[in-house]
């Protein structure tokens, strides 16, 4: 669905009542998500964006990352596989200009807003997951400021006289503020715009990473652009850079870019500790939603450790994984790769994705916000776009083993068969000497609870390469658990 970011003329806005100074109108919050497992997610930005698949990819259903997953049976090797059909409970679309998961049908849709130059042209690109981009309720003081009066009195005749104050109320806007922490972050977040060498692309966002010039977004954003295409960001000031794309991650779903001829005064946004959000906590997000850019909206962590499992839903694209910070600020296409922020401006996310009830208005629009945004913990993105700005290539932690995809809530099991003829359970591999076995049934990593393949694959990119994982399982009635050290695979091929 493309988003008309040009040539649309857009109506004023209505004029609204005075608001009394120390009175501020308060954002609404909307309704946050009800528990149970949310169906894929859908890319909200219109035109998909998938990863473009590879030669020898598992067949549907099969995932090879870290602990590979297949339908029947998917693999820990590489490359990553195609998503199921409904690989993750709670449908969502990407926020990059293309749509991640497609509605809980199954239905997929872009992973971005669309991206139109100044002369439209044909076709969507596949833009990028929809990244969630909160609504700024910009604080602003009222219009009164105090009203004046006086009595005054004479001995014929009683008289009242009321005189206007000179001056309107003073509106101050403190730092800890929505309109202080967007004030602060919205010089250092760009616009991405990607476009394929065929013309074909999208609008995502992206965020400073360091001085050096190097921007932080989505993978799927800035996919069109990988193989000789074109790729511009720009900043709200107005200002554009050419950028290359340094670095990215299909599994992570997370990308860097570099500026060319990046200047000497950029901001790096703050980091924060997604480990260490709760349930609860205010969030902030900007992005480009349908091509508005710098749009700030606000909303809450509505839950956290949500698997999701994202896709254009494409036969040649390979899933994105993610243990997710699940929000309700309102996300939308074009969203993808903007920051989600805590009440005092630090990045404890990257929007990726959202949850989507359906695909438009008769089944042909575009995905859109319902409250039910996800984001890819800022601990694990950073930690991947270091690799990427070493070496140009993510590194994946892994078990060695390949688990399924199909949908359960028993746990994540050991299929029988491995992924393209390989073994279910990597000779030599972590899983391998830790003693799993095809047949055994993941109920748990650590402390969290594992009820299907996507989900493991989540919970074990969170780590890195080396970690010590606790793994519980099920193997002929009886529960078991063993401790293991993760294993790496380098490059998404």
């Amino acid at each position: 669905m493309s988003t008309e970011n040009e040539g649309t003329a857009v109506p004023p806005a209505p004029s609204a009542p005075p608001v009394p100074v120390d009175s501020p109108a308060a954002s609404p919050q909307p309704s946050a998500p009800q528990g149970g497992t949310p169906t894929p997610p859908a890319g909200p930005n219109g035109a998909s964006q998938g990863h473009p698949g590879a030669p020898g990819d598992p067949a549907p259903g099969q995932a090879p990352y870290g602990a590979a997953t297949q339908g029947s049976a998917p693999d820990a090797s590489w490359p990553p596989p195609p998503p199921p059909a409904n690989p993750y409970a709670g449908g969502g679309a990407g926020t990059g200009s293309g749509v991640g998961f497609g509605g809980g049908d199954g239905s997929g849709g872009g992973w971005g807003a669309p991206y139109q130059q100044p002369a439209p042209k044909s076709g969507g690109g596949r833009g990028g997951l929809v990244a969630a981009v909160l609504v700024a309720a910009l604080v602003a003081g009222g219009l009164g400021g105090g009203l004046g009066y006086t009595l005054a009195e004479n001995n014929d005749s009683g008289s009242t006289t009321v005189s206007a104050s000179d001056t309107g109320g003073s509106v101050k806007r403190d730092a800890g503020t929505i309109a202080g922490v967007a004030a602060k972050a919205l010089p250092s977040t760009v616009t991405i715009e990607a476009e394929s060498t065929s013309g074909e692309g999208g609008t995502g966002t992206g965020f400073v990473f360091d001085k050096q010039g190097h921007i932080l977004t989505n993978n799927h954003v800035v996919a069109e652009a990988v193989d000789g295409g074109k790729l511009t960001a720009t900043f709200p000031d107005g200002k554009k850079y050419n950028a290359s794309v340094v670095g990215h991650a299909q599994g992570y779903d997370v990308a860097v870019i570099k500026l060319a001829n990046a200047p000497s005064n950029l901001n790096p946004l703050a980091l924060g500790d997604s480990d260490k959000v709760a349930v609860g906590d205010s969030t902030i997000a900007i992005g480009a939603p349908f091509g508005l850019s710098n749009t700030v909206t606000t909303g809450i962590i509505s839950a956290k450790n949500r698997p999701v499992a994202s896709s254009d839903g494409s036969a040649t694209s390979k899933a994105s994984y993610m243990s997710a910070l699940q929000t309700d600020a309102s996300i939308n296409p074009g969203n993808s790769g903007g920051p989600l922020l805590d009440a005092q401006g630090n990045v404890i996310g990257i929007n990726s994705a959202i949850q989507s009830a359906s695909n438009g208005l008769g089944g042909t629009g575009q995905a859109g916000s319902i409250g039910l945004g996800f984001a890819i913990p800022i601990n694990q993105a950073k930690y991947v776009a270091q690799q990427l700005i070493k070496t140009g290539e993510p590194v994946y932690a892994k078990i060695g083993a390949s688990v399924s995809l199909e949908e359960t809530t028993d746990g994540a099991q050991i299929t029988e068969q491995g992924v393209s003829g390989a073994e279910p359970v990597e000779s030599g591999g972590p899983a391998d000497k830790a003693g799993l076995k095809p047949g055994d049934v993941i109920t748990k990593l650590d402390d969290h609870v594992i009820d299907s393949g996507p989900t493991l694959i989540g919970e074990i990119w969170t780590h890195q390469p080396g970690d010590k994982v606790k793994v519980t399982y099920e193997r002929d009635g009886k529960e078991n658990t063993v401790e293991l050290t993760l294993g790496s695979k380098t490059g998404d091929d």
